[in-house]
């Protein structure tokens, strides 16, 4: 039998939530016992004080470090070991993984804080790890650990009845679930979907899938990219809309030298290289290089067509692929001009900078605005953007933070960070 003891000053708490439903008779059949531990039992003084002031100050009690610990190892005695986890607004957010893991244990302890938490001498005694339901404050931890212990338990053998119910359930799979109907086959005008009706399971099947791929990329867009997706997945959300119009372009006029003059910047085999890689990588609709001379244009060219049409095609397939989607541009002008044509509108222009003054855009904010209209994204050499380029800007930006002060990125390592970022979203 699987034992979970709950640490709290409430014990009351615990009668009900597990005394109906599913779990009671889990309980009841004895494959888990519910252990509320009154943490008051495990204090000295006359007035089982569980709570006391913070040194150093602030507002707030904290629940005392001496009866956590001894109930702790009270437990441990009787029990011969338990894992024990802290209900902490701190800790790693509580995951269906999380629920996997620990069901395999025999003895779980929560231990539950209230005020502003527990005296920090806890952690460093008795807990083994410490979880958190959310990103939000609840009044103590007795309800996060009876999600968590309600989300454990229904995974042990046998509690639910049907073994196959926790495999086809949203999050065990990566994706969230499908719609489900029962009787009646029509409601306020609302019909049961005909395919569920056809007989044919592997329709049936398809029909779901493709309804759990829908709401996932509705509602949660992160999970698709952890999720194991078949090919057919991958083509289906493709039909769903969403994805990003995403552009590149790489100027090298009109740029600044380091005395502020306006210039024209060369072309750098890295930069075309590496760039190249990179928007292939995140799926950039087409990579331009910008330069006004044509000579820049004709070297960069024959560096082109040797890796897509040379020796290079058949040498590295891969640096083929990558090139596949680089274009030379005379202009920023013919770059606007070209993306209006291939997509009906004209581009929102969005200029980087590593000036934090000049911005107005976040990652995740041209992430949302590259699925709904076509987003260029422009980069410069040099010394950066003379003003002009500004001026035919949409948008900027907000600039790489890194961890330190230094603030000196190529260009190369700029776009693949930028498009990281982006496309996390």
């Amino acid at each position: 039998m699987k034992k979970y003891n709950i640490l709290t000053i409430f014990p009351d708490m615990f009668r009900d939530p597990f005394s109906v439903g599913v779990l009671s008779k889990a309980v009841e059949s004895g494959f888990f016992h519910i252990n509320p531990v009154n943490i008051r039992e495990y204090t000295t003084d006359k007035h089982r004080t569980t709570d006391d002031y913070q040194y150093g100050g602030g507002q707030g009690l904290l629940m005392k470090v001496e009866p956590i610990h001894r109930a702790v190892q009270d437990i441990k005695q009787k029990q011969g070991g338990t894992r024990v986890i802290l209900m902490d607004p701190r800790g790693k957010r509580f995951t269906q993984d999380d629920a996997e893991r620990l069901k395999e244990y025999d003895s779980l302890t929560f231990v539950c804080g209230r005020y502003e938490g527990v005296d920090e001498r806890v952690v460093d005694l008795v807990v083994d790890e410490s979880l958190s339901l959310g990103d939000f404050v609840l009044t103590g931890g007795e309800f996060a650990s009876m999600v968590m212990i309600d989300s454990i338990a229904r995974l042990l053998p046998g509690v639910l009845g049907d073994e196959n119910s926790p495999l086809e359930e949203s999050h065990q799979s990566g994706l969230l679930e499908h719609p489900h109907y029962s009787k009646p086959r029509e409601y306020e005008g609302l019909a049961v979907p005909e395919i569920l009706f056809s007989g044919h399971h592997a329709n049936i099947e398809k029909w779901r899938r493709e309804k759990s791929l829908e709401i996932t990329f509705q509602n949660r867009r992160d999970m698709l990219k952890t999720a194991k997706l078949s090919d057919e997945d991958k083509k289906y959300l493709d039909t769903l809309g969403g994805k990003k119009k995403i552009y590149v372009a790489l100027l090298h006029y009109p740029m600044k030298d380091k005395e502020k003059e306006n210039v024209a910047t060369s072309i750098t085999n890295m930069d075309l290289h590496d760039i190249s890689r990179s928007c292939t990588t995140y799926d950039v609709k087409k990579y331009y290089v910008v330069t006004p001379l044509k000579a820049q244009r004709e070297i960069a060219g024959r560096v082109i067509k040797h890796w897509l049409e040379g020796y290079g095609a058949t040498y590295n397939v891969n640096r083929k692929q990558a090139f596949e989607g680089t274009q030379l541009t005379e202009g920023l002008l013919d770059v606007i001009a070209d993306i209006e044509k291939k997509e009906g509108e004209r581009p929102v222009v969005v200029a980087t900078t590593a000036r934090d003054s000049r911005a107005d855009i976040g990652f995740d904010e041209v992430s949302a605005l590259s699925e709904d209209k076509p987003c260029l994204i422009i980069f410069g050499t040099g010394w950066g953007f003379t003003e002009d380029v500004f001026k035919m800007s949409d948008r900027v930006l907000k600039p790489i933070e890194g961890a330190g002060n230094f603030n000196h990125l190529s260009v190369r390592s700029a776009v693949a960070i930028i498009l990281d970022r982006i496309y996390r979203f």
